[in-house]
């Protein structure tokens, strides 16, 4: 198949491949229905899906500049707990559709996400909050009745995951994890390669998350010690922490100002710390291992089976084993750049964004399809995730693989924290007899706050 057909026959999962064109286009186009078969009420029925946005930050506007280009939809909200961001939306998605020659726009901003929720002509949702947000916002999304696009990683902790996989199916929802590099041609010919035995059996695959200067060592969180400083007028604070306790303190860093007129100069520095985020680990992490556990068919339903931290035995980076023998660990192996290196029997495989390398030319003949212009702003993943919302099937990156790529950077967050080894099960999602790292799988949220499904 072309690069393109692949993309969207892959929105109707795997039995589907092999299937013509033909279908696939007019299984997409189907109008969308529920989990008991009625037709979805709202626009998207008609062809076309309301979208709201919830967390406006710097990702949601490389998002929002994605999706409006799409004729298919429409944005109608957009919820942030701060006000400039609010501003900076509204004006924008008016811009648009006013360049699109519509002389009346209207677009609604809230603070608070439950007024968002509550609108009955929106369908669904776009999810990028800071990452202690990610599962509370999503579930009740999915009570709702809206599908969900989440940003990367799924969750904060693995017990906010495993809660976030049963809503999404109780509530018959389609949710697609913003983990684009699935929907990229060098990702996924590497993965191709892996699955389809071309590389033979995979022993080794190194993992590089990337080290930052709040950690240079390694890609695992620091606790936070970012100065107290005033709220600004303008950002509701307590909204911001939500189920994080209070000792959280503001800092400009962890939810940055902005110039309405202009995007932010630099992230949100709450990836970096322990109390609000997973470090490199969980941010780039959730693409890379995603990628290494999509190569030898552990995505979705499985996972590493032991995780040890440097120092263990005959491991001096942080390594996780599998029960069929592939061993992936987290180390840098091409200097600072972020991506996989697939060890096989027939040779081996690096790949990163934009660029894919190969010990034989004959791995690397192949169209990498790679979208021009910056990585955030490419459009095939969250195409795909229009298809599945308007043929009501799972995208490409459904809840559970999300869930799983997830827990394995989580689990290596767990590991170096406790600086010994821990053994998990990955078909049942426990710990093997470890009470000290089952404490971890989940922190107390403040009083007000639950992940009732």
């Amino acid at each position: 198949m072309e690069r393109r057909e692949f993309l969207r026959a892959s929105v109707l999962g795997s039995a589907a491949l092999a299937a013509p064109v033909s279908f696939v286009q007019a299984a997409t186009s189907t109008a969308a229905t529920s989990a008991t078969g009625k037709v979805k009420q709202g626009s998207t029925a008609n062809g076309k899906v309301n979208l709201g946005f919830i967390g406006l930050g710097q990702q949601a506007m490389y998002l929002l500049a994605t999706f409006m280009a799409f004729d298919d939809v429409r944005v109608l909200a957009g919820c942030d707990v701060y006000d400039i961001k609010r501003e900076r939306f509204e004006r924008r998605v008016k811009e648009y559709y006013q360049g699109k020659g519509e002389k009346k726009v209207k677009v609604d901003v809230y603070e608070d996400y439950q007024d968002l929720l509550a609108r009955t002509d929106i369908d669904a949702v776009v999810i990028a909050t800071p990452d202690h947000q990610h599962a509370i916002i999503a579930i009740a999304a999915c009570k709702a009745g809206k599908d969900v696009y989440l940003e990367k990683p799924l969750t904060l902790t693995i017990y906010e995951g495993q809660q976030l996989v049963k809503a999404v199916r109780k509530y018959g929802r389609i949710l697609q994890v913003g983990s684009q590099q699935r929907s990229s041609g060098e990702f996924i010919h590497a993965a191709t390669l892996c699955r389809e035995g071309i590389l033979g059996k995979i022993e080794k695959i190194k993992v590089h998350c990337g080290r930052t200067a709040t950690n240079p060592k390694s890609a695992a969180p620091v606790p936070y010690n970012l100065p107290k400083q005033e709220v600004p007028a303008g950002l509701n604070w307590d909204k911001w922490l939500g189920p994080l306790p209070t000792s959280v303190w503001y800092n400009q860093e962890l939810d940055p100002f902005i110039d309405a007129e202009h995007n932010e100069s630099f992230w949100g520095a709450w990836r970096w710390y322990k109390e609000t985020g997973g470090g490199l680990m969980t941010d780039w992490g959730a693409h890379m291992f995603d990628i290494a556990q999509w190569s030898i068919g552990k995505d979705g339903n499985g996972g590493p089976v032991k995780i040890c931290p440097p120092g263990y035995g005959r491991y001096d980076q942080l390594t996780f084993e599998y029960d069929n023998g592939t061993i992936v660990t987290e180390e840098p192996y091409n200097g600072g750049e972020q991506g996989l290196k697939i060890f096989g029997e027939n040779g081996w495989v690096m790949v990163c964004r934009g660029s894919l390398r190969a010990s034989d030319k004959k791995f690397e003949k192949m169209d990498l399809g790679v979208e021009k212009g910056a990585y955030e702003s490419q459009s095939a993943h969250r195409r795909i995730w229009i298809d599945a919302v308007k043929a009501h099937v799972d995208p490409n990156c459904p809840v559970e693989t999300g869930h799983t790529s997830c827990t394995v950077c989580n689990l290596g967050n767990i590991a170096l924290q406790l600086g010994r080894p821990v053994r998990w099960n990955p078909i049942v999602q426990k710990f093997m007899d470890d009470a000290e790292a089952t404490k971890l799988m989940h922190y107390a949220y403040r009083e007000g706050y639950s992940l009732d499904v």
